[in-house]
């Protein structure tokens, strides 16, 4: 550690030191900052005659929903309360709810209402909130990690506006690391930063800004002054040892967790094997239960590829297997051998339409009686009710195929497996034309 190190400990952290003091120094997030938007008019000091409004910002950690609502108190000036849902409860909203209204009826003063992670608040705690949003008490601005569609209750939502917040682009990133160098709040020029260094703190940022200027800051105590130099200058090997790995944007039980297997089975259905590739890589690192994603795989073999190629079954279900045999971290291997395998190999839906509509035909009353050739006829009395009679066995004819009736009357003749040309289907589709005439249909 280099004496420039002293600058640095017991200090607050440098994320925080950086947060924005108003709305134009805030980074990324223009969609939400344009002129007359919502949060514009929440950070107006005439707000309440601009259409301010209770928000909830929805986004990943790291992209600015604490900074948004203590840069809108600062440039607002109302009265800011912040809670946490981590250690707030019923009682508590309800003393800020009271406290809001006494400063508005007596003094004239609005209260802004920060509210972090309100996902984590149950159905009592927001319907608490919901008296002083509804009667203006308070303007809320609540922030969620989460889909607030399932987080958030119904009433608390149709009173609030629901913004999205993105993770901030490359761009974003390099200008908040650049203003951090060099700010009075930051480092104060106490280190300079080499464009392989930026760049690493860039990609391993993954869009948090948070995440950003926390590994800028531990990379800046392991720089050493190269000859000649006024100042330690952090390099790519110094961000290095400072940040293991990019941060891996994922909730084994929130959006990331079902957006990520989308994308790997949607890869997998339009044949990208490298893609499929790197979204199994991103659920493995993230540490999904192998078990999902084995499922996933066996699903996608019979529902994407099924009979154009028989094999995926078979190797989808023998990868699940070898998983649990083995275990992680070896998993990752057949694991990738099946979704290589399934990606690239021929694709048919055929099979997984034939039982939905078939399905759909028995849910909307179309079954009829089975026939009666075809029903059991090994019990005492069957023979006397005609069951089995005029079966014709099968094996018995040189084809191996009988001309009968298989389908209830009322189904005569409906075609549910329609075979693509792909793969083994192509094979299979030519014979199902040939059974089809055989059996008279």
């Amino acid at each position: 550690m280099t004496d420039s190190a002293a600058l640095f400990r017991g200090q607050t952290p440098l994320a925080v030191r950086m947060r924005p003091v108003s709305l134009d120094e805030v980074a990324g997030q223009g969609h939400l900052l344009r002129p007359g938007s919502p949060l514009v008019a929440l950070a107006s000091p005439d707000g309440n005659r601009t259409g301010a409004v209770s928000v909830i910002l929805w986004g990943p950690p790291g992209t600015g929903k604490t900074t948004l609502a203590q840069a809108i108190a600062r440039s607002s000036g109302r009265r800011f309360v912040e809670l946490s849902a981590v250690t707030a409860g019923v009682k508590d909203v309800r003393e800020v709810m009271q406290e809001a209204m006494n400063q508005r009826d007596l003094y004239g003063i609005s209260t802004i209402l920060f509210l972090d992670e309100i996902h984590r608040f149950t159905k009592a705690q927001q319907d608490a909130l919901l008296p002083g949003v509804e009667n203006g008490w308070v303007l809320l601005i609540a922030a969620t990690t989460e889909n607030p569609s399932f987080s958030v209750v119904a009433p608390l939502l149709s009173r609030s506006l629901l913004l999205t917040l993105q993770p901030l682009s490359d761009d974003d990133l390099g200008g908040l690391i650049d203003r951090a160098v060099a700010d009075p709040r930051g480092l104060d020029g106490a280190v300079a930063l080499g464009d392989d260094a930026r760049t690493a703190l860039v990609r391993l940022a993954s869009g948090d800004a948070r995440r950003a200027l926390t590994s800028l800051e531990a990379a800046a105590t392991m720089a050493e002054p190269a000859d000649g130099d006024e100042v330690p200058t952090i390099s790519a090997e110094d961000v290095a040892q400072a940040v293991d790995r990019a941060l891996l944007r994922y909730d084994r039980q929130g959006d990331e967790h079902y957006d990520v297997i989308s994308a790997f089975i949607k890869s997998i259905r339009g044949s990208d094997v490298d893609a499929a590739m790197h979204y199994l890589a991103r659920m493995i690192e993230a540490g999904e239960d192998p078990r999902f994603i084995a499922r996933r795989l066996v699903i996608s073999a019979s529902e994407d590829i099924g009979l154009a190629d028989p094999q995926a079954l078979s190797i989808a279900v023998a990868a699940a297997d070898a998983v649990a045999f083995i275990g992680m971290p070896e998993g990752r291997i057949p694991l990738a051998e099946a979704t290589a395998y399934l990606a690239t190999t021929a694709k048919s839906n055929a099979a997984y339409n034939a039982i939905n509509a078939a399905i759909a035909d028995v849910r909307a009353g179309g079954f009829g009686r089975v026939p009666k050739h075809l029903r059991d006829a090994h019990y005492a009395g069957a023979k006397r009710l005609g069951h089995g009679k005029g079966y014709v066995y099968p094996h018995d004819l040189d084809v191996g195929v009988a001309t009968q009736q298989y389908l209830p009357d009322e189904l005569r003749g409906r075609h549910y497996y329609e075979p693509t040309q792909r793969g083994v289907e192509r094979d299979i589709s030519a014979r199902v034309e040939k059974l089809r005439k055989i059996l008279g249909e």
